[in-house]
């Protein structure tokens, strides 16, 4: 059969979106969706540390500033501090206690004092009472300076660039501390710093606000998961419908294959029928021919050629029997056909006794004596000549065709020929050319007969047929300079 009969035209895409696809596909996007939400946490925790590190430094310089304002604006509304009532003197100390010590009961304010230079050293001022002495010029005992080292060292480094440019310096410390230096100037003259040491604490406020952040994340991630889930759905839904469409397509097309094979079975049956019952056809005529001319001195002769055409006959009825023949029948070692000997039989007793069609034709045998015996149906081999043998006759269009038949044997390459060539008009180049391995002459219903005639192109398919696919020979079809050749190699 024509394995271009079964051709799909139509083939399935290389790429076929399935449902692992989809999942994939899934899975890779919610992957990116959480590490998208973990690197815009980590932006975001960033962007919220650099506000708080920037929001504590300036509410530290503000509560430092505002402090020491109001201590300036005290000291500015008193004249004379030396010379000030027992009374108001004290009203005074406590305002600046209120100033200076009531700060310290604030959990993120850790030191806070008035530092001034002295010839010697500095001085640092923490409670209402050392700074009234030092404003009323009473020698004022550097006695907490050791609570306060580090902002005497601060304000050791600090204070020439405070006094040049009279602004606000702020440091952070190790940690989470800012230390505030704010020019000291009642009066508008400048006589040292207000310093503090403060902790700001906005651990509430960013706890806060990542858990309301992590609250809309979640409701962010839960709503594109949410579509991607039914996205997901919708896909596979339409995937399984796409996939039962295909299947049930695929299963018309399968049961469409099948009945055009055996549609296709029983044409080539049909046909092989037809063939086989033309020859047996031609062979019945001999058979009752000889008989008619039956006699006693040719009755040895045409019992062997009667045997030999009813062993035909009987051959081509089992054919008709089978749509492939046991392959036991055609090769099997009990079988040992004597090819020259055939070769005789055929041309002398069929070609030779079709007086109507052998005018202008010689047959030419050249048989090689010790070409050898080969284990297969000498019937079969029978069918695979002949047709052969008919094709040069065919499409020879020539007048004195001269068919060759000739037996060789090769002994470098331990191969048998049969070779059977004619001086006709050759074969056409085209359909020398090959299709799926096979020149088109042995394609079926292809014909090398110039005019078309019902049934034509069906002796070399079905010699090619045999020899090739049920012998395990090889044939081939040549043009020579006049005439074409037919070649069937045998591995001896």
């Amino acid at each position: 059969m024509n394995n271009q009969n079964l051709h799909i035209e139509q083939k399935p895409d290389k790429y076929h979106l399935e449902f692992r696809h989809i999942t994939l596909l899934l899975a890779i996007l919610v992957f990116f969706i959480l590490v998208l939400m973990i690197v815009e946490r980590s932006f975001v925790h960033d962007l919220l540390s650099g506000t708080q590190n920037w929001y504590k430094r300036h509410s530290a310089e503000i509560l430092a500033n505002t402090n020491a304002t109001s201590l300036e604006l005290l000291i500015e509304n008193v004249r004379d501090f030396d010379q000030l009532p027992h009374e108001r003197r004290n009203r005074i100390v406590q305002s600046f206690n209120i100033i200076l010590t009531q700060q310290m009961l604030e959990r993120n304010i850790k030191d806070i004092c008035i530092l001034v230079p002295t010839k010697d050293s500095v001085i640092a001022l923490d409670d209402g009472k050392s700074l009234y002495n030092y404003l009323a010029r009473i020698p004022v005992t550097p006695k907490n300076n050791t609570l306060h080292s580090s902002a005497i060292q601060l304000f050791s480094k600090k204070f020439p660039i405070i006094k040049q440019q009279e602004k606000i310096i702020s440091t952070l410390k190790a940690g989470n501390d800012f230390e505030v230096l704010v020019p000291f100037a009642p009066h508008g003259e400048l006589i040292g710093v207000f310093y503090m040491n403060t902790s700001p604490d906005l651990k509430s406020f960013a706890q806060e606000f990542l858990s309301n952040y992590n609250q809309l994340a979640i409701i962010f991630f839960a709503l594109i998961l949410l579509s991607l889930l039914t996205m997901y759905y919708i896909s596979t839904y339409t995937i399984q419908e796409r996939d039962k469409a295909q299947q049930k397509l695929f299963e018309e097309k399968q049961q469409f294959l099948k009945t055009e094979i055996e549609h296709q079975k029983e044409q080539i049956f049909t046909k092989r029928i037809y063939h086989t019952h033309h020859k047996a056809e031609k062979v019945m005529g001999f058979i009752k021919e000889d008989l008619r001319n039956l006699n006693d001195n040719n009755i040895i002769e045409t019992k062997e050629k009667i045997l030999k055409y009813a062993n035909f006959v009987a051959r081509a009825i089992y054919d008709m029997k089978w749509y492939e023949p046991p392959l036991q029948t055609i090769r099997n070692p009990i079988f040992n056909t004597d090819v020259n000997r055939l070769i005789k039989f055929i041309v002398e007793n069929i070609f030779l006794r079709i007086s109507s069609k052998m005018e202008n034709i010689e047959f030419k045998m050249e048989l090689s004596p010790d070409f050898p015996k080969v284990h297969i149906n000498e019937f079969v081999v029978w069918e695979i000549i002949e047709p052969l043998i008919q094709n040069s006759i065919d499409h020879a269009n020539t007048e004195n065709l001269l068919v060759l038949i000739s037996t060789k044997i090769d002994t470098g390459t331990n191969k048998a020929y049969i070779i059977i060539e004619d001086n006709g008009k050759g074969i056409k180049e085209n359909l020398l050319e090959e299709v799926d391995g096979i020149q088109k002459v042995f394609v079926e219903n292809v014909t090398t007969k110039n005019i078309e005639e019902r049934r034509s192109g069906y002796g070399c398919y079905i010699a090619y047929e045999l020899a090739v696919n049920r012998c395990g020979w090889k044939l081939r079809a040549e043009n020579k300079t006049t005439g074409c050749k037919f070649v069937i190699a045998i591995d001896n």
